[in-house]
């Protein structure tokens, strides 16, 4: 049932179907968290500097914290948990647990997202490519070099994987 001043939108969140009543002004961050309980998108600064709430929409890394719910009307949306398959880890976050890029954990969620963006359009970055995309994305304790080396070494493995190394 709707609420007066709220509109439905239909969207996919992790390739599943999902509806919420939305107000309007209504942030894709807080519709994400409050009303559909992806609380793995992570609130941090609210004006969308800090990348902490990064999710893919349509495969480009957006701040859901300054897009409209309603932007995402029929879209596809990935958070975090969608990079898994099957219950495994993406290698992506296996990377970054072997490499320590994974400290607090709470810039981790929009990094992964904002390298798995990069690595979709750009199979084989080198470290500064890396660097220039990730710099939206705040961290304040890894001092960036695990991170880097976590995107760094994925990438290569695979490459290696699908056979275009080289």
């Amino acid at each position: 049932m709707s609420d007066p001043g709220r509109q439905r939108i239909v969207l996919e969140v992790n390739g599943d179907r999902r509806e919420a009543w939305v107000l309007p002004s209504e942030s894709l961050l807080d519709v994400l968290r409050d009303a559909l309980g992806h609380h793995e998108v992570r609130y941090g600064c609210g004006e969308g500097v800090c990348g902490t709430c990064t999710v893919l929409l349509d495969g480009e890394a957006v701040s859901a914290c300054l897009l409209l719910a309603v932007q995402a009307e029929d879209r596809s949306v990935l958070t975090v948990r969608g990079l898994a398959s099957g219950g495994e880890p993406h290698p992506l976050q296996v990377s970054f647990l072997r490499n320590g890029a994974a400290q607090c954990g709470f810039c981790t969620p929009g990094m992964l997202l904002a390298a798995v963006a990069l690595l979709q359009r750009e199979p084989r970055p080198d470290r500064e490519r890396i660097r220039r995309e990730l710099i939206g994305n705040l961290c304040r304790c890894t001092g960036y070099s695990k991170i880097l080396d976590a995107v760094e070494q994925y990438a290569v493995q695979a490459a290696g994987r699908s056979g275009t190394d080289g």
